[in-house]
């Protein structure tokens, strides 16, 4: 076609097959990349590593939904090469947080024990912060997140390596490695240091006002109300994790009780939007995952979603968690008004995009069991309820002031059209 594009469009279907990234866009990264590596030194060398080697993973997850094997392998190698190169440079040696991604790479690539082995020794040379180290938290709740989902049920989970990892992250010593067995006065010390470390947080006022500062301390609340809740899940259970996300959000929500002199604005814990975003997140997580490996009903995952939709439209994790539940439910139109709803009250386009998104779906769906057992042969009677309505829901979208600019909007459209 004369023309190739940059990265990758990974919404649009061309045939069978997913439109990936391209040779000369491909190219083209790499060496903004390389270019941009020798004009940084230091801290923001270090980010740029992490950035690179987070775009090296978005290829790996693009591979494994592919299911492309072979071009799996062929990118696993490439990442790790670029991983270990990244962490030979010596101001990177002891950044937890690239240790953490070439860790996650290693698991997403299916080699458990080398991803474990690294892990291991990121936690081992981490020292003894424990609480107090945003990016020992960072590393340990991904570890921990990891190992419980290779659980099959939440029974037995207290003698699991992802309660060790939570259990030696709140003690003060160095980590060892797990042995096989968690000692029950360890756990218990563990829960009465996180709940101690969390009320600590909830309660303080950041001295400082500057906005890295803030920014640091929400990660860091972030992180700790997560361990905490997953610590709690795999020891108790999920009424005792849902409990601390109920009672952080209602904190978090609360207006600050002190107020700055001079801008009359509240500061503080209290005021952390971006903080209450994330727990809500990890939250409605936690839950699809508990529906994933035991008996649980589906009203508290949809009312958590519908309620943290209607404060955040444009977050798309929590979006895609919502349209999972939808397909499981055979009735449209609960899905349909609240999206109706959340469109006509947001500027964000996601809203838009998921609705359509989830009426596409939907289509296919009914397409795929009007054509059950008759091979390709299309049924006489189309489906064009569906079509019609996602028609409309293309116009009235380009018609939105977001929406008018968006390329992505446009290409859907006429791609559907097609």
């Amino acid at each position: 076609s004369g023309f190739n594009s940059i990265g990758h469009m990974d919404t649009m279907l061309r045939g069978r097959h997913h439109i990936g990234h391209y040779k000369e866009g491909e190219e083209f990264i790499q060496n903004v990349f390389h270019v941009l590596f020798l004009l940084f030194s230091g801290k923001e060398k270090s980010n740029l590593s992490i950035c690179w080697l987070q775009y090296e993973i978005s290829k790996v997850v693009q591979c494994l939904q592919a299911k492309n094997k072979k071009k799996l392998k062929a990118q696993g190698r490439k990442s790790k090469k670029l991983a270990k190169n990244l962490l030979k440079a010596p101001d990177n040696r002891n950044h937890l947080s690239l240790w953490k991604l070439y860790a996650y790479l290693e698991w997403l690539l299916g080699n458990i024990d080398d991803a474990r082995k690294v892990f291991d020794t990121a936690l081992c040379t981490a020292g003894t912060e424990g609480l107090k180290s945003p990016q020992l938290c960072s590393l340990s709740l991904l570890y921990a997140q990891l190992e419980a989902e290779l659980l099959e049920s939440i029974e037995g989970a207290v003698m699991s390596r992802a309660v060790h990892i939570l259990t030696k992250l709140a003690g003060s010593g160095p980590y060892v490695p797990y042995s096989g067995q968690v000692l029950s006065v360890n756990v218990l010390k563990a829960r009465k240091t996180y709940e101690h470390a969390l009320q600590d947080y909830l309660s303080k006022t950041p001295v400082s006002d500057q906005d890295q500062k803030l920014i640091s301390d929400a990660n860091q609340l972030v992180n700790l109300v997560g361990c905490y809740a997953l610590f709690q899940y795999l020891t108790v259970g999920i009424d005792a994790a849902i409990l601390i996300y109920a009672q952080t959000s209602e904190k978090l929500e609360a207006p600050g009780p002190q107020t700055c002199e001079n801008t009359g604005e509240n500061f503080g814990i209290q005021n952390f939007p971006t903080a209450l975003e994330a727990v809500t997140v990890l939250h409605t997580n936690l839950l699809r995952f508990h529906m994933k490996i035991s008996v649980y009903p589906l009203n508290p995952l949809r009312e958590a979603l519908t309620e943290a939709l209607k404060r955040y439209p444009s977050n798309q994790s929590l979006w895609r968690s919502y349209i999972h539940i939808q397909r499981k439910s055979h009735s449209a139109s609960k899905a349909r008004r609240f999206f109706d709803g959340v469109t006509r009250s947001a500027n964000s386009l996601e809203p838009w995009l998921f609705a359509i998104q989830a009426e596409q779906m939907r289509k296919k769906l009914t397409e795929r069991v009007q054509r059950a057992d008759v091979g390709e042969i299309h049924s006489t009677i189309p489906e064009t309820g569906l079509t019609n309505r996602i028609v409309a829901l293309f116009e009235h979208a380009v018609q939105s002031e977001n929406g008018t600019h968006c390329p992505l909007l446009w290409r859907m459209y006429l791609n559907f059209l097609v």
